[in-house]
């Protein structure tokens, strides 16, 4: 930098004008317009990379949870080895006498509606395998939730460090159930046999992934309904009757019609449960039903969501 004659080293002229200092004289700009420091980048990186392992770490947790419930489930149906063998014997029986049902209704017609004898034998197959995942996920977990309320026990599951609906509804497995969906399987491809199907991956994909919505719409509105528990403590008389309205399910939609068939479609959806994923099996498939049957799983959890955070505002807790 040149001085200027009055002694002034700020960047003047010698007659006392200001010559700007060139970018070399007072260093590099600090940041470019409309660029954030580099450092402030940095951080958002670090932030994100954060909330990533968090969120795989919260993954892992419930994971590592869910296998131990697994194990505690597994110890206890050990321990009642004659008990899990009766349950089991118990389904096949039933599963069977609605397969005799069907065999004796078709001895007096052909078609019931469009559906054949063998198709309705895949329906309830298809109805039967969705019924038995339900049951051996969340049936005796929404049950419980009553007793859990009236024996002040459901006081200890909000005191977890955990997501409390999780444990609630996942606490127990029913093993023996994943037996019975073996065996509906075993009817449902004899059925295909009888049919000449050639199932597709395409068509097994979209198959489970229908089987899913509809175990979450079963989900949801018997997990719904045993919230009542926290208004009225005792709600497995509620809870036990949805669960005979499974029965619905094994029938072609077909053979209803009017308020009954409406009821059972838009407000509790079981005709859409069974009779949307076997039709893509056999060759009656359409997307309407199917993107109502999606459309109606979202709708049902999101509402048992709703239901189950009024109640937990309304709860008081066993001591009060």
């Amino acid at each position: 930098m040149r001085p200027c004659s009055n002694g002034c080293s700020n960047g003047c002229s010698g007659g006392g004008e200001f010559v700007p200092q060139t970018e070399s004289a007072r260093g590099p700009r600090e940041n470019k317009v409309g660029r954030p420091p580099r450092s402030l980048n940095t951080g958002r990186k670090m932030n994100a990379k954060s909330e990533q392992q968090k969120t795989e770490n919260g993954r892992a947790r419930y994971g590592a949870i869910y296998a131990a419930l697994w194990k505690n489930s597994v110890t206890r149906e050990t321990m009642f080895k004659g008990n899990f063998l009766l349950w089991i014997v118990v389904e096949i029986l039933w599963f069977g006498l609605q397969l005799s049902f069907i065999s004796v209704l078709y001895l007096h017609t052909e078609r019931i509606g469009t559906w054949t004898k063998w198709q309705v034998v895949m329906l309830v197959g298809a109805s039967h395998f969705i019924q038995q995942l339900f049951q051996a996920f969340f049936l005796i977990n929404c049950s419980n939730l009553s007793e859990l309320v009236r024996t002040g026990k459901f006081d200890f599951l909000l005191l977890l460090p955990v997501n409390t609906r999780f444990v609630v509804s996942l606490r127990q497995v029913d093993l023996g159930a994943f037996v019975n969906a073996v065996s509906s399987l075993a009817v449902m491809g004899y059925a295909g046999h009888q049919l000449h199907l050639r199932l597709t991956v395409v068509q097994a994909l979209g198959f489970l992934a229908l089987c899913l919505a509809g175990i979450v719409i079963h989900y949801s509105l018997m997990f719904l309904l045993a919230t009542i528990s926290f208004w009225t403590v005792r709600a497995q008389g509620i809870v036990w009757g949805y669960y005979n309205l499974f029965n619905i399910a094994r029938m072609p939609d077909e053979a209803f019609g009017g308020v009954f068939r409406a009821v059972f479609t838009f407000a509790l959806p079981m005709l859409l449960v069974s009779n949307v994923p076997v039709r893509l099996l056999v060759d009656k498939f359409s997307p309407g039903p199917a993107l109502l049957l999606v459309a109606m799983s979202v709708g049902c959890f999101v509402v048992s969501e709703l239901g189950w955070r009024a109640s937990l505002r309304h709860y008081t807790s066993a001591s009060s």
